[in-house]
């Protein structure tokens, strides 16, 4: 699966946010939502959105992580 397929953004939708394509469900928020707990299948009833949407907004974030270190603090010893 290819992510790009299912995401797309335009800076005067959701104020440029990746959202899944014909919709205006940001990346974000799905990913929130998972982070939060919610079922695949809650998220698929809120947001009128497909499995296959949600797939796709965690491959993106796959991406994101792969290409972008968030300076982390370190561990006592």
């Amino acid at each position: 699966m290819k992510w790009q397929n299912y995401i797309s953004y335009d800076p005067n939708i959701c104020h440029g946010q990746p959202c899944i394509k014909g919709t205006r469900v940001m990346v974000s928020v799905i990913l929130d939502n998972l982070a939060a707990g919610e079922s695949m299948e809650a998220i698929q009833r809120g947001y009128q959105i497909e499995a296959a949407d949600i797939q796709a907004a965690l491959l993106y974030a796959a991406e994101l992580a792969r290409d972008r270190v968030i300076s982390l603090p370190r561990e006592a010893a």
